[in-house]
């Protein structure tokens, strides 16, 4: 049986947390919950109960977690009024699976860096 040679995991820093690597990531601009998946090393299903509480901890410091909504690729369908952060099964208009995943980012974040 072959071995598979796997990438090298760049690991956090100590001192950082799932939830602090996340939201530096969402500051440096629009990802999907995919992307997050994959840059941390989480499950997929992890990062969006992740996500719902940096949107609440966000709301004490001034800065909003931005959700572009999900969209049908076939019939264009945007899911605008959708309140869950995952990405729905099917489309209500046409009825297919053929769906962009919604994108996050953080807009408002106060960078308290010397200068």
């Amino acid at each position: 049986m072959k071995k598979q040679i796997r990438k090298p995991v760049i690991p956090r820093t100590a001192q950082e947390t799932t939830r602090q690597a996340i939201i530096a990531l969402l500051g440096e601009g629009v990802v999907s919950a995919k992307d997050i998946s994959v840059a941390i090393h989480i499950r997929e299903k992890e990062v969006f109960s992740h996500l719902e509480h940096i949107r609440r901890s966000l709301h004490a410091t001034g800065a909003v977690l931005e959700i572009t909504p999900a969209e049908c690729r076939s019939c264009g369908f945007v899911f605008a009024k959708r309140e869950r952060m995952t990405a729905p099964g099917r489309c209500p208009v046409c009825r297919k699976e053929t769906i962009n995943d919604p994108l996050f980012s953080i807009r408002g974040v106060q960078d308290h860096s010397p200068d």
